[in-house]
């Protein structure tokens, strides 16, 4: 048996160690370890209800606009603000920008070299690639025989430079890597295509939002955009919606299906059972009703019964995390963050993420929560995208449930959130044409309660994020969050269930443990917001071998 402790894994935001057995070549138990206290809760109380949103962006520099907004969602709730429907139109525009943007990047920079393998590149047809991309997508731009051999000289001058910076310990070569030579130049060219796309993608948000990634136009009741509501504006904001999806369905979801056939036994690894997603994108003032992707909890992977949420089950639970209190936990809405760090023990406390439950069960969020209960319930177009995708892979529906099926549903989920978005923009204008310039709650600060409680629930990239606060007399009182990663990475419960990413990591086909890069596949499949690295300990040898990931 050997035990596997990968750190530091990189390619994700912040600090995460994961820790595994491996014997007989599959994992056999494994630990998810957040070594980084942040504290945000504690920063909040006393503070005024409307700076909140701007903290909270700052809990990470990738999901920045999502806590922003499940945080001004939260004062919404709790002192009853009424959100106008321009107000909702354009807090949609900005959370599908942060989609549009965020999903391409994790499949290009953050996963696909667990997939892909740069040196492997260099051996390639260039003639053949050109073939293979015209036969993928043949609305891919750069897609020609001298596009695809400088992108090959441009690589083969980098390794022979020796100055590989962070690929310099990646594991190419290794035998789980599938792609022929001339598929591995082909997404390594779309690599550096998505690079330049990205920037240009994140302008959306800065657009209505002031600035990016954090950005300033947020109010209590909506937004306070009005002076961008212009002409000019709004067309830029639509050439580069237009240029974005241009990049979306003609090289990044060809480049997800093309990966995805070489990879179809990923199709029965990484799998959990429950799924839970808040939904998101109100596309009328009803919600949850109105939801473009819908509300629902999955238990024992059912998907012909989509249960409603009930956010009074949720509870945080701490026995393996460095907190004091009861190890059942609470619900957020007291919620409790009561730091008490001892030693770092996958026997008692391991991780400085409390472990959240929903109806005492470890619930999976994220891309593949979203689409599986959109899909279970019947939204025309996640089941027709998604029975696009098992037909062109010729795969089964339960292979959804893997790592293989976090992959594909963020492709899915990209391409229809984008399309909607230029729904929302038209009726945007629609609204401006006709006069209805209110963009926020006419009511003035002191015009709104003084207390109250309230949830701001939404869905980002990566999964179910919630944020609770309990105002008096105009100050936080106290404030909490539990966000996708620590549904997704944290630590086993009260009952010692794992997490999800630990129950996904079972059984997961491990050829050489001193190269684990199948554990990564599925680590970084959940896009984790947290950064750690690679020991592999040798129970035979007491060996400890030490790896950067990359």
């Amino acid at each position: 048996m050997a035990r596997v402790v990968i750190d530091p894994i990189t390619r994700i935001e912040g600090h995460l160690k994961i820790e595994v057995e491996v014997q007989n070549g599959k994992v056999t138990n494994a630990w998810s370890s957040s070594t980084l206290f942040r504290g945000l809760e504690i920063m909040l109380q006393g503070r005024d209800p409307r700076d909140a949103y701007l903290f909270t962006q700052r809990a990470c520099g990738v999901c920045t606009y999502v806590h922003g907004l499940a945080s001004i969602r939260s004062v919404d709730d709790a002192l009853g603000a009424k959100v106008p429907d321009n107000g909702r139109l354009i807090r949609n525009l900005l959370h599908g920008a942060q989609y549009v943007h965020d999903h391409p990047v994790h499949f290009y920079h953050l996963h696909g070299l667990d997939w892909v393998d740069i040196v492997s590149a260099l051996k390639a047809d260039p003639k053949k690639t050109a073939d293979l991309t015209t036969k993928v997508s043949p609305n891919c731009p750069g897609s020609g025989v001298n596009d695809f051999k400088a992108v090959q000289d441009r690589v083969k001058k980098f390794v022979d430079s020796g100055q590989l910076g962070p690929f310099a310990n990646g594991y190419w070569g290794h035998p789980a890597y599938k792609l022929p030579p001339e598929a591995n130049l082909m997404v390594v060219a779309h690599y550096l295509t998505a690079l330049r796309q990205q920037a240009r993608t994140a302008r959306l948000m800065a657009i209505f939002g002031g600035k990016n990634p954090h950005i300033q136009s947020m109010t209590v009741g909506g937004v306070t955009c009005a002076t961008d509501l212009t002409p000019d504006r709004i067309a830029e904001f639509k050439y580069l919606w237009k240029e974005t999806m241009d990049f979306v369905n003609n090289v990044y979801i060809p480049d997800v299906l093309a990966v995805a056939s070489f990879y179809k036994d990923w199709g029965k690894i990484g799998g959990t059972k429950n799924f839970l997603a808040y939904g998101d994108f109100p596309m009328g003032p009803k919600e949850p009703d109105s939801f473009l992707l819908p509300r629902g909890a999955i238990f024992n992977r059912n998907l012909a019964r989509i249960e409603p949420v009930d956010v009074t089950q949720i509870t945080e639970q701490i026995k393996h995390s460095w907190y004091e209190g009861d190890p059942k936990g609470l619900n957020p809405a007291k919620g409790e963050t009561k730091p008490k760090f001892d030693k770092y023990d996958p026997d008692a406390r391991y991780s400085w993420m409390k472990a959240p439950r929903y109806k005492g069960e470890p619930m999976e969020v994220g891309p593949l929560a979203r689409v599986l209960v959109a899909y279970g319930k019947g939204v025309p177009a996640v089941k027709e995208n998604v029975d696009a995708v098992l037909k062109k892979l010729a795969i089964p529906a339960d292979a959804l449930f893997s790592t293989l099926g976090r992959v594909a549903a963020r492709a899915v989920e990209t391409k229809i959130i984008g399309e909607a978005m230029g729904t929302m923009l038209g009726q945007l204008v629609e609204n401006l044409k006709k006069g209805d310039l209110n963009i926020c709650d006419e009511r003035t600060w002191d015009q709104m309660p003084a207390e109250g409680m309230g949830a701001g629930l939404n869905d980002p990239p990566r999964g179910a994020l919630g944020h609770w606060i309990d105002v008096k007399d105009k100050k936080i009182a106290n404030y909490q969050l539990v966000v996708p990663s620590t549904w997704n990475l944290g630590p086993r419960d009260a009952d010692d269930k794992r997490g999800p990413l630990e129950e996904a990591l079972m059984g997961t086909p491990v050829v050489d443990p001193k190269r684990p890069v199948e554990i990564l596949r599925t680590v970084h499949s959940y896009d984790p917001c947290i950064a750690c690295g690679v020991h592999v300990i040798d129970t035979h040898s007491n060996e400890v071998y030490k790896f950067e990931v990359v």
